[in-house]
């Protein structure tokens, strides 16, 4: 129901008034995907029912890249970015350009089979992204294209396992969490992120968790977590990154509008989204729309 309450919250609407020509696709199925046969992992709780979904996404998300659109990924919990993200890494790794992931989330989501503590396959999805073992065979005939750990960007974070923490250390994880955020304060940091996917000619997907907010922000979620972004924090994000004019593609996932207070959470959401793609209170001077000096 998470992609219901954004569409009656108003996105479609806040998107068109931007001057976006906006396609609504519908809600994805999985007819037609069939089942697999391969032996599902232990710890990995609704393996057959992902399996369907993020092969269908896949397929799905690299159809719409090589279209040219920005598309919007509208969950469901967070392991719709195994599809989502996978199906991009390939249509940009074709193209010869470097995609990197800003993972806004309270959680790393960086377990395997092999280190999760609650077998909740959406804790895993960053770590499949980067090729990390025990879900391989979850994409089957669709091509898995991993990022490389130096383009995630987990950003926000406040819960980490213990075992989880060893692997992200392991792999050099970039991570931002609340005290960093707290202490430099969240324009530097995304500044940070900005100057390197752009120095490197790379393009940015956003992979927006509703538990990156503070639930005093968001209370429509299944795992609060104290101690979030508040709701400045998270608009300043969104419309830093609105100017610097390198997201190609965004998730927005985790809403569930059967926890939240009279829609407020989705509302917040739609405000968000609508930040990132440009809506402003004064028109400002960006990278997108300067004029060079004449002479």
């Amino acid at each position: 129901m998470g992609p219901a309450a954004l569409r009656t919250a108003g996105l479609l609407t806040v998107l068109e008034s931007l001057g976006l020509a906006v396609t609504d696709c519908g809600d994805l199925g999985v007819d037609g995907i069939d089942e697999l046969a391969d032996v599902p992992p232990e710890n990995a709780r609704h393996y057959r029912q992902i399996q369907r979904w993020v092969r269908a996404l896949s397929r799905r998300s690299y159809e719409l890249a090589q279209s040219g659109a920005v598309p919007i990924f509208l969950g469901g919990d967070h392991t719709l970015s195994m599809g989502s993200v996978n199906g991009l890494a390939r249509h940009w790794q074709e193209i010869g350009r470097e995609l990197f992931v800003l993972w806004l989330d309270a959680h790393a989501d960086y377990n395997t089979p092999a280190t999760t503590l609650s077998a909740n396959m959406h804790g895993m999805s960053a770590a499949f992204l980067c090729g990390e073992p025990g879900l391989d065979g979850l994409l089957a005939e669709e091509p898995r294209t991993p990022l490389a750990p130096e383009r995630l960007e987990l950003f926000g974070i406040r819960s980490v396992d213990r075992p989880e923490r060893d692997l992200l250390r392991q792999r050099r994880i970039n991570i931002t969490d609340m005290r960093a955020i707290d202490e430099f304060g969240v324009g530097v940091l995304i500044r940070r992120l900005i100057d390197k996917v752009r120095d490197r000619n790379g393009v940015l997907h956003v992979s927006f968790d509703v538990d990156f907010l503070d639930p005093c922000t968001a209370p429509g979620v299944g795992t609060m977590v104290p101690g979030g972004a508040t709701y400045r924090e998270a608009h300043l994000v969104m419309e830093m990154l609105h100017d610097c004019g390198l997201v190609r593609s965004v998730d927005i996932v985790e809403l569930n509008p059967f926890l939240d207070e009279r829609g407020r959470t989705a509302r917040t959401v739609v405000e968000l989204i609508g930040s990132l793609f440009g809506q402003q209170i004064i028109d400002r001077r960006t990278p997108s729309n300067a004029i060079a000096p004449q002479d």
